[in-house]
């Protein structure tokens, strides 16, 4: 059910129930912003709070209140909340604690939330266990303690379910202009998707940023993120946490590569919500975001007075997915001009100090960087301590700035390469100017990355969701290649047998050379259960004899391979389920080279994958060897991934490892299957 919050977060009356420290911060706090509307505290044991009149109950209240802070105990909020419905108020902040998140020392708080829900009703409420929320632009506070922001007209709108690193985020000194900033607290009602579909619709929230420990409802996501793209607003979030969940410890490789947070990472690249690591990440990008939106490329200019911070540019750069295009003729030309033949021209551009007291010279200079080729130009720019130093002539490296933009409207960016060598004034003053100042060099180059990732995919299908599950059991690769074929999964020519002689006779009758495999025990090849290369019906009985068990699997050898990949799907409940592309054999466990996808995934997508391995070199034809057939392993994976659909119900885990990657055909060597009958 997706509840209307409108009344709720945009209030024109406010009800604080609830006395003491926390409710006066409420009432003072609106009062300090200057809300316009009714601030009604309900409190019977004293006469004023906050400087206004208290109220005995909410029966004294002069009407429904389009927003309510509940400032009660835990059982007492049940009361007023169901009381709050029942008199047709907008929605309710519930700030007592002692709930769900307090069912390891207390059972009774799991209950107690369950009530709260049927107290609620239809009624939206925020929490339990939460802060509330601040609205900058309307200067409506239902927040129980100090903050450090400012009215806004328009600005980034962040929720979080923590109302710690909200309260921290407010008093953020970076100049990130703050619309919202929402704490979700337990979640009992509201997710954190459904509060920021509603922040969404507000016309001056510019960007939403989203802190997530959890994803919750999938589909609420899902719905967010279309809404996103609809109303050109990007998103950009910091997932933290592991769930314990996601993190199978079974016999796979797909499992391990699969677990921690593979398939939160691939959900949001999904759902074209940019990433970011760090709480300053966020607000770079978030600043970034609201001033131009979605950067049309990841590539970019840079220029300073110094070669190290030239190279010190360069060198950040490195390990992430951004460019610095060589400067073009033209280019060339204009920076020659301005900056005389002293000057190595290039892209990090070290423009030495001959022009630095030159506001023209300078505006020139970045113009020529600024070209049409790339999404930003960085203006590297650290400014000195006011307390100590003089800072007047840097004021004419800004003005430069503001000149460049005025003259191309192109997008700038003053960085500091150290994040407190911004002064909060000089950024806002720039920041009104069209101009993005960005504290620290590589948040910087992070805001960069992640503003310009933004629906960097096209839309996909709604995940699969996986199903709960039960005691898997382990099937033989036989039974698992033998599924997999019926779906489309190319595998070798094969028999399961029992005992040595017959192993020979099917070796012979599929033709030599062949693979032998025991059968019924995992991790074969560490148990002396693989032997690969056998030229006739005496090596294979014998190696048959020295193996661990009675069952073989006779098949063909693959000899035509080009790589060897690893292809498989793991059962996430908490992100649907993870199909993992990685390198295959000997080489999953030396490098680290995988994607992930989710479930369904589009040939497109599979594709796109394919080509970001870095063993896709050896797929392309590595020094004159063949290529391998593409079609043929995307159209492996398809197959495996059909699989998956039709037997999402029960499946635990599958891979195919290798998937040996031929020139004219991809072949499933080995295969592992997990799955609940």
């Amino acid at each position: 059910m997706h509840r209307d919050l409108s009344r709720l977060l945009r209030p024109r009356s406010v009800a604080v129930i609830g006395g003491g420290a926390w409710g006066r911060a409420v009432v003072e706090q609106s009062r300090k912003m200057g809300f316009s509307g009714a601030i009604w505290p309900v409190y019977p044991k004293a006469a004023e709070l906050g400087g206004l009149p208290c109220l005995p109950s909410l029966v004294a209240l002069p009407g429904a209140p389009d927003a309510a802070f509940v400032g009660v105990n835990r059982h007492a909020t049940l009361d007023v909340v169901a009381e709050l419905r029942e008199m047709g108020a907008g929605g309710a902040v519930c700030f007592a604690s002692g709930f769900r998140e307090a069912q390891a020392e207390d059972a009774g708080g799991s209950g107690l939330e369950e009530r709260l829900l049927a107290a609620a009703g239809d009624m939206p409420i925020l929490g339990p266990n939460c802060y509330g929320f601040i609205n900058y632009l309307d200067g409506a506070l239902l927040w129980p303690d100090q903050h450090g922001g400012q009215r806004e007209e328009t600005g980034v709108a962040i929720v979080t379910q923590s109302s710690n690193i909200a309260l921290n985020l407010t008093m953020q000194r970076r100049a990130v202009p703050l619309a919202y900033v929402v704490t979700a607290g337990n979640q009992a009602q509201t997710g954190i998707a459904a509060i920021a579909l509603a922040l969404l619709d507000d016309p001056r929230v510019t960007a939403l940023g989203l802190h997530i420990e959890g994803f919750g409802a999938l589909r609420d996501f899902e719905a967010l993120a279309a809404r996103a793209r609809l109303l050109a607003k990007p998103v950009v979030a910091l997932k933290v946490g592991r769930s314990d969940e996601a993190r199978l410890a079974t016999l796979s490789h797909t499992a391990s590569l699969a677990g921690h947070e593979a398939g939160a990472g691939a959900f949001l690249q999904r759902l074209g919500i940019a990433c970011v690591a760090s709480l300053p990440e966020l607000l770079e990008t978030l600043k970034l975001l609201h001033a131009y939106g979605r950067l049309p490329s990841k590539r970019i200019a840079s220029l300073s007075c110094s070669g190290g911070e030239a190279s010190l540019v360069a060198d950040t750069a490195v390990g992430r997915d951004l460019s610095f295009p060589a400067l073009d003729a033209g280019q060339r030309q204009q920076l020659r001009a301005v900056l005389g033949p002293m000057v190595a021209l290039a892209n990090p551009l070290d423009y030495h100090t001959y022009i630095w007291r030159d506001a023209s010279a300078m505006t020139r200079t970045i113009v020529a960087m600024m070209g049409s080729r790339v999404a930003l130009t960085l203006l590297i720019l650290d400014f000195p301590r006011r307390d100590r130093c003089q800072d007047a002539e840097w004021g004419v490296a800004t003005q430069a700035a503001f000149a460049a933009r005025a003259a191309t409207s192109g997008n700038i960016a003053v960085v500091a390469s150290l994040p407190e060598n911004m002064p909060e004034d000089t950024a806002r003053q720039m920041l009104r100017a069209g101009i993005v100042p960005l504290f620290g060099l590589g948040e910087a180059l992070a805001a960069v990355e992640a503003a310009a990732s933004v629906w960097c995919t096209p839309e996909a299908p709604p995940v699969l969701l996986a199903a709960p599950t039960g005691t898997p059991r382990l099937l033989g690769e036989a039974e698992a290649k033998s599924r997999l074929a019926q779906h489309g999964v190319a595998i070798p020519r094969g028999r399961h047998v029992t005992g040595p002689q017959a192993a020979a006779a099917a070796a012979a009758e599929i033709g030599f050379p062949v693979a032998l495999k025991a059968q019924g025990i995992p991790h074969k090849s560490d148990a002396g259960g693989v032997a690969l290369g056998l030229s006739s019906a005496q090596a294979v009985a014998a190696a048959a004899r020295a193996m661990p068990a009675t069952s073989y699997l006779v098949e063909e050898l693959i000899t035509d391979g080009v790589a060897e990949l690893l292809i498989g799907a793991v059962r996430d409940p908490a992100h649907g389920f993870v199909l993992t592309l990685a390198a295959g054999g000997v080489l999953t466990e030396l490098i680290e080279d995988r994607q992930a996808l989710l479930i369904p995934a589009t040939a497109a997508m599979v594709s796109d994958a394919l080509a970001r391995l870095r063993i896709a070199r050896l797929l392309d034809g590595l020094r004159g060897r063949p290529a391998a057939d593409r079609p043929a392993i995307v159209a492996a994976v398809m197959a495996l991934q059909d699989y998956v659909a039709t037997h999402s119900a029960t499946l635990e885990e599958i891979e195919i490892n290798p998937l040996i990657c031929g020139p004219h055909r991809a072949v499933a060597a080995d295969a592992l299957l997990r799955c609940r009958e």
